[in-house]
């Protein structure tokens, strides 16, 4: 009996027929069922769906500020005539002397190059505790970052009000209201930063069996480094623009100036010295770009995304034409090159020679000289701030009496207006957020060299973010309350303003640090500009975007209490009253009240950077 072949089709036997399809299924042809049909997107999650109700819930109530507040074209058209009158008194300004401006402008920088370095010392190690991937326990994580949060809550006004009852009238006392407050945005962008390296070289070298303090110094702090710089220059230049704010509760330096020109309305003297801490910040600016592409070059070439890879295709290319070339001076040049780009080459080139140290070139040179500038600097700001010092100023109180005025909190008899402070200084937040997010988001995203569609657009859109940032609050806060009058309107109008330069700056930081890995895979499938940023790009930054945007709102629940200071509305008055009246406990219950509407804004912040990024909490 013959086996039946491929090429007699009659001898298969036919095939059994298919058993009918159960109830409910669907036969050979149909569609297929509903529970079997591939799904193109993935369920939405709970948390992801609570996540998304509770950013529309944000936004709503950023709209009904806006409503409520009354903040419309109209009243600012009304303003115009106010406008051009307070125009009229400004101009001509009136410049002071350089001898009669250099010991504000000296005491101004000294006592914030001071504070900057107080914050970064002390955020180091808390956000150190305070990240998820480097805590040593849930315990310290949790212990560091309160203190991270109570450090932002707190008003630096209220500090400053508190150390003026210890110390006086010195330096110690803005060094002090500075840098004890600036740990709660460092602390804070610090621990973000470290909870977002690349985990491959902690695990490297824990399994080469590094320790705990190696892990850190070597796969942690260089991937860091960067971004702990880019924050303590920002830093800087904010708290460059809140000794200002300080000078109007007796702060030594130009804002002290500032606030004594504006009190007897010298507008033409106020509004000069405005200028030239605008002029001063935007210094600060430039000196912090110089100072990060002096001491971390790498990182200008790591976030420079497609131009920094093509130039290094270039380089590549020069030096296997030089090494074709078959003399020794290509091979030379390419050596050179190499070394100078890589570390790891120059070392080798180091070992093989016999000599221990680098060369001195001229990129050497101009490097230590920076460093050493930067060091003397520093150390002359802490020296002034320590030669500054006057001891306690109540020796028959000491500390702890002077802790005891705070102690308990009370309301004064006006509790019913301080609830309605608290209000509508939220309410000034949430609008004046709203606001700015609408100009600062793209604004922010066009300034990136990795999504700006001309470097030429980029850096406009990078002087117009410096120019805005350098302009303090207050100083808009004292324009806006002149021209529309007392109230909340001027108060978030100024802090939108901020808005745009203070998260403008961290979303383009944030862009510009994504990992250029994905945006390249799909450049080179053929994807447009807008799809790259949208496919690759965005999901990456949207986390930051979160949490930068939180950030944003509890920092100016706390602007929006010290504007109340010069009329800008809100619960900043009343602490500002309690303070002149020595009402301590006042000032207390107000820094509570504070205190507890942002913890309420960290932890939804928490929670929706955790969401949003994927990560578990």
């Amino acid at each position: 009996m013959t086996e039946p072949t491929a090429a007699s089709p009659a001898a298969t036997p036919p095939a059994p027929a298919d058993p009918p399809p159960p109830a409910g299924t669907a036969g050979p042809g149909s569609p297929v069922a509903p529970a079997e049909r591939p799904r193109t997107l993935p369920l939405p999650r709970p948390s992801g769906v609570a996540a998304l109700i509770t950013v529309l819930a944000l936004i709503g109530v950023g709209v009904w500020s806006i409503i409520d507040l009354r903040i419309n074209v109209a009243t600012l058209v009304s303003s115009v005539d106010n406008a051009a009158d307070f125009l009229s008194r400004t101009l001509p300004l009136d410049f002071p002397g350089f001898g009669e401006l250099a010991g504000p402008l000296a005491t101004t920088l000294a006592i914030v190059i001071a504070a900057t370095l107080l914050s970064v010392a002390l955020s180091i190690p808390l956000a150190i505790w305070a990240a998820g991937n480097t805590t040593p326990g849930r315990p310290a994580r949790l212990i560091s970052r309160s203190l991270i949060v109570v450090a932002r809550a707190i008003p630096d006004v209220v500090l400053a009000i508190l150390f003026f009852r210890l110390f006086g009238f010195g330096a110690v006392t803005g060094v002090l209201a500075m840098g004890l407050h600036s740990v709660g945005m460092v602390g804070k962008l610090y621990a973000d930063a470290i909870e977002q390296i690349d985990e491959g070289p902690r695990q490297a070298l824990r399994a080469a069996g590094a320790g705990r303090l190696q892990e850190l110094t070597g796969g942690v702090l260089p991937q860091v480094l960067p971004a702990f710089v880019a924050t303590a220059m920002h830093r800087l230049d904010i708290n460059l623009r809140i000794s200002v704010i300080l000078g109007f509760v007796g702060v030594a330096g130009i804002g002290q100036d500032l606030a004594h020109a504006l009190g007897r309305l010298d507008y033409q003297r106020g509004m000069a010295l405005a200028l030239i801490v605008l002029l001063l910040c935007v210094g600060i600016e430039l000196l912090s770009v110089a100072v990060r592409r002096a001491l971390l070059p790498h990182t200008e070439q790591r976030v420079s995304g497609l131009s920094g890879l093509v130039a290094r295709m270039r380089a590549r290319a020069s030096t296997a034409s030089s090494a074709g070339s078959g003399d020794g001076s290509g091979a030379k040049a390419a050596a050179a090159r190499r070394t100078s780009v890589d570390p790891r080459a120059a070392s080798a080139a180091a070992l093989a020679t016999g000599r221990i140290s680098p060369p001195w070139t001229a990129e050497r040179i101009r490097r230590t000289f920076y460093v050493l500038v930067t060091l003397a600097v520093l150390g002359g700001s802490v020296g002034y701030a320590v030669l500054d010092f006057n001891g306690f100023i109540d020796s028959n109180r000491g500390p702890l009496g002077v802790l005891a005025m705070f102690w308990p909190p009370e309301t004064g008899g006006i509790g019913e207006r301080l609830v309605a402070g608290l209000i509508v200084t939220v309410q000034i937040a949430f609008a004046a957020t709203l606001l700015g997010m609408v100009l600062a988001l793209p604004v922010g995203v066009l300034a990136a060299r990795n999504v700006a569609p001309h470097h030429r657009v980029g850096q406009l859109c990078r002087m117009f973010i410096v120019f805005v940032r350098s302009i303090p609050e207050l100083i808009l806060a004292i324009i806006f309350v002149v021209m529309i009058g007392l109230g909340p309107v001027a108060g978030t109008l100024a802090l939108a303003i901020g808005v745009v330069g203070l998260l403008g700056k961290l979303v383009a930081d944030s862009v510009e640090e994504v990992d250029p890995g994905p945006e390249r895979a799909l450049q080179a499938t053929g994807a447009s500009r807008v799809q790259v940023f949208f496919g690759a790009t965005l999901p990456q930054a949207l986390p930051s975007f979160v949490g930068h945007s939180m950030y944003q709102l509890d920092v100016n629940i706390r602007s929006a209490t010290i504007l109340g200071i010069v009329g800008a509305g809100g619960i900043g008055y009343e602490l500002l009253n309690a303070a002149r009246v020595l009402e301590f406990g006042v000032v207390t219950l107000i820094t509570l009240m504070v205190f507890g509407v942002v913890m309420v804004v960290e932890l939804i912040a928490v929670w929706l950077r955790g969401v949003v990024g994927g990560r578990k909490d």
